[in-house]
């Protein structure tokens, strides 16, 4: 197992467009490196999901962003998943509604709410330096210089089913054809907007997860992982004399 010593400083980005598994692939990996998972598409639906419950047009840049600059938006690293809170009040599954879904879009294309969510995501990481980042600019604009970068990538109808089922687990009733019709705006969007637009980062890896099981992609990751930065770890583990609960050294 590829653990990452506790005193080093190490961040994994994890981008590609919804329904791919970023979020699921990304909080078990996170747990697999001993790393802290943070979930910046969970921060740009809480956005939206304040702007919604404050009558704020999703489609007003400018009143949207300065929601942000005084959203107080911060994630409980002591639960498993990290669960994020919106001023203090815990979002829960609130942000993961059609509604939400819908407004997201809007809210992630401006210009001024990308630059402060980069804001809030770079302040998170100066505290919490040991992370598993996913979202759609992790490893292009918010971290381009991540000590490893991998894009995700699925069939658009394979990511569309995969968020019905994920839906359905949770009491919404929400059917593919009109998934798929918002996932393929979303990526339309997503991949045209100026500011932040979903690329792949250069230098990244590309694993499609269409034909895999979540199992199977994060066992690809941390290979990946093991392989981009497998000597890195090692040599800095042994220059601290990390060791392993036998007191032999710990294993890569």
């Amino acid at each position: 197992m590829l653990a990452v010593p506790v005193s080093l400083r190490f961040i994994v980005t994890i981008d590609g467009p919804a329904g791919t598994g970023k979020s699921t692939v990304a909080h078990w990996l996170a747990k697999r490196l001993g790393l802290e998972f943070l979930d910046t598409g969970a921060m740009y639906r809480a956005a939206a999901l304040s702007a919604l419950e404050r009558g704020i047009d999703p489609a007003d840049g400018e009143c949207v962003a300065q929601l942000v600059r005084e959203l107080d938006l911060a994630f409980d690293w002591t639960s498993d998943p990290p669960e994020l809170f919106a001023d203090g009040r815990p979002v829960g599954e609130r942000i993961r509604t059609p509604e939400v879904t819908r407004a997201v879009s809007l809210v992630a294309s401006n210009p001024t709410v990308r630059a402060e969510m980069v804001r809030a995501q770079r302040g998170i990481a100066s505290r919490h330096p040991r992370l598993v980042t996913e979202g759609r600019d992790q490893g292009s604009v918010v971290f381009p210089d991540a000590d490893v970068r991998i894009y995700l990538d699925a069939r658009p109808e394979v990511r569309a089913r995969r968020r019905v089922e994920q839906l359905s687990l949770k009491g919404i009733v929400t059917n593919e054809a009109e998934v798929l019709a918002q996932i393929l705006e979303r990526d339309r969007i997503d991949s045209t907007r100026r500011d932040g637009p979903l690329v792949c980062p250069r230098g990244a890896d590309v694993v499609d997860t269409s034909d895999l099981e979540v199992g199977a992609v994060i066992d690809r990751l941390a290979e990946l992982v093991r392989a981009r930065a497998g000597d890195a770890l090692a040599a800095s583990a042994s220059s601290r004399g990390v060791r392993g609960a036998d007191g032999g050294a710990a294993a890569p």
